[in-house]
This record gives structure tokens, sequence and C-alpha cells, in this order.
């Protein structure tokens, strides 16, 4: 079997900032798997498209099908571009999709951009719905970062990435576990549009803001955080909980968001808590929010790397370029201890360039 891939990984987050296109080497020497990431780019969304995903879950079964369908053309023209301005082989995509419903405790969840879509366009074996098979056996179909962490990532004790959702993976007594830890970006990102901004950069309005102590001691509260893992968030349990609660306060948006980093902040801390120092790698969107990372650094004892911009902007595409490889070699790509399944499950539908 081929051990040597050349993958194209696309992300498309909860935060609408664009999608991320990777091109990464995959090779397995010395019984364990190295990457490189040759090539990325982050395609912004136009407002036309970011209106159009975030009202995605508001629409009727057959314009949403549409939807998912015309995002799957727009992603499969996007990749065929980049494979001919770079002039790169590859071997097969890899696709999140755009996630508009997760509700694992209904028994579903729902990412769009038809994979066959995708393939149609650029002519290249696409994977993708890595999430349903773990949801079919009782899990959460999330997080699946977890399994690259572990493969890719085993230098540091703990992976954190904070996007639109923050997260955390980490070994525990012989296993992978992992979960959503809070709304991250797609709070922050929420309150920086009422300033006509897409985000706070840097954390510049949150740092000039002041903390609302009774409107932290509410997030602290949610009941989210009293929830056992393995657990994930969805947009719909944030605009449920967590806004309005932001919302009853009549305080200014640099007081909100000043109060939302706090918030961040202090349950990364109690995810990551432990009496000795460890190295943890911090990577998305939010790494690059540098108030943040001083309130992650002020509540503890770890060593935080961040580390490049490309790592940090295109881990998550890395990784679903990842879980394909793992799916064309027919391995475990999603972790029961992770997700709350029944049982390990390969994920991922494969349509023909």
């Amino acid at each position: 079997m081929k051990r040597e891939y050349h993958v194209i990984g696309l992300m498309s987050g909860t935060s609408l900032d664009g999608l991320d296109i990777a091109y990464c080497k995959f090779n397995f020497e010395n019984d364990c798997w190295h990457f490189e990431i040759e090539k990325a780019v982050t395609l912004d969304y136009n407002s036309s498209w970011r209106g159009q995903l975030a009202g995605a879950d508001a629409l009727t079964g057959n314009d949403l099908w549409l939807l998912h369908v015309q995002l799957g053309h727009y992603f499969g023209k996007l990749v065929k571009e980049f494979v001919i301005q770079n002039r790169i082989k590859v071997d097969f995509v890899c696709s999140s999709g755009h996630t508009i419903f997760h509700r694992p405790e209904l028994g579903y969840t729902a990412q769009i951009g038809d994979g066959s879509s995708i393939a149609a366009e650029c002519g290249i074996d696409t994977i993708c719905d890595f999430r349903s098979m773990d949801v079919a056996y009782g899990g959460q179909g999330a997080p699946l970062v977890p399994i690259g962490d572990k493969l890719l990532f085993s230098d540091y004790a703990y992976c954190l990435n904070i996007g639109g959702i923050s997260n955390i993976s980490f070994d525990y007594q012989g296993h992978r576990i992992a979960w959503d830890i809070s709304p991250a970006n797609m709070l922050l990102n929420y309150y920086a549009s009422e300033m006509n901004l897409l985000f706070d950069d840097n954390g510049t309005i949150a740092e000039s803001g002041t903390i609302h102590p009774i409107l932290l001691d509410q997030l602290n509260n949610i009941e989210y955080y009293h929830t056992e893992y393995p657990k994930s968030l969805g947009k719909e349990y944030v605009f449920k909980y967590f806004i309005p609660l932001i919302d009853h306060h009549d305080i200014s948006i640099a007081d909100k968001l000043a109060t939302i980093c706090e918030h961040i902040s202090m349950e990364v801390a109690r995810a990551i808590y432990s009496d000795k120092p460890k190295k943890v790698l911090v990577t998305g969107g939010g790494a690059m929010n540098q108030f943040l990372i001083s309130r992650i650094r002020a509540h503890s004892v770890h060593e935080i790397v961040v580390p490049d911009k490309q790592l940090i902007n295109f881990k998550e595409a890395l990784i679903f370029a990842f879980l394909g490889v793992l799916r064309i070699e027919k391995t475990c790509n999603s972790l029961k201890e992770v997700t709350g399944a029944a049982q390990n499950s390969i994920g991922g539908a494969v349509y023909k360039g």
C-alpha cells in the first residue's frame, strides 16, 4: 500500500472567515507519520457567501440542499484554480464541509459543500462527510482532530485549538481524550461585527474593556461546563444560551469582549489544569489574538507555544487531509474515547473525480 500521499485539505470554520486550502505531504517511516504543509492559502468569503452560510440554518430543506450543491461547486472551482496556479499533483481532496446543524443528541450532523460537486469541478477524488459514521455509532461526531494530534503532534502534552469553538486534545491514562471547551471566535467575531469589524484584531478592543464580574460568573456557570466529556458544542447551543445571556447586560462591546476573553481563558486553563508545567500547542485563529493568549498564560502554569502562522492557520485543514489518508489506508480516523461512540470508526465518503 502507498505510504506517501500528496493531499489537499479544505477547512471551512464556524467563524466564517473563509476557506482554508492546504496542500500537504504525508509519509510513513520509522513507525510514525510525518507531514509537511507545502502550499496553503485562506480564501475569504465575500459578503454574499458569509450571509448565505450565516443564515443557512433558517433555509427550507429545498434551499439548503441547493446551497449544499452550490457550495460544493464553489469549493471545487477554488481547488481547481489552486492546483493550476501551483502546478501540483494531488492524490485526493479532503473536505471538512461547513457545519450548519450539529445535533448528535438527535442522531445527526450536517456539513454542506457537496463532495460529488467538488470532485466533478476539480476532477480529483474527494473525501468528505467525516462525521456521520461516528454519529451513527452514537458518538458526538466531534472533535475529529485528536487522532491527528496524537499521530502528528506527540511532542506536545496538550493540543489546543482556538477557532469558532475552542477544543482540547491530550493523552490520559493511555487513551486520547478531547472535547470542545467553549465558544471562542464565534462569540468574539459576533460582537466585533456589531462594530462593523470582521474580528477584534489582536484583541485590542477587548483589552480596552473592563471585565463584567456578574456576566463572567454567569458564563462560567452555563450548564455545558457541568457536563462530562465527551461533549461538543454547536452554533445552536451558543446562540440559544450564550448570546442571550451576554445581550441581557447593558454594557459596551469592549466590556463584552473583555469578559468573553476572560471567560475563554479561564475555561481553557481549567481544561489544561496541571501542577506541573507542560507544553501546550495553540493553533487556530485565536492563537493570533495576543490579548486572549496573554490571559490564558496568566491563568496557567504551562508553556503556551504559539507556532508559525502557517501551522496556526492551517492545522485543521492539515488534519482533515490526514483523516482522508487514514480513510484510504482503511485505518481508524475517529476515536470512540473522544466522541463517546460505541466503537472506533473509519469515516469519510469517497467521490471519484
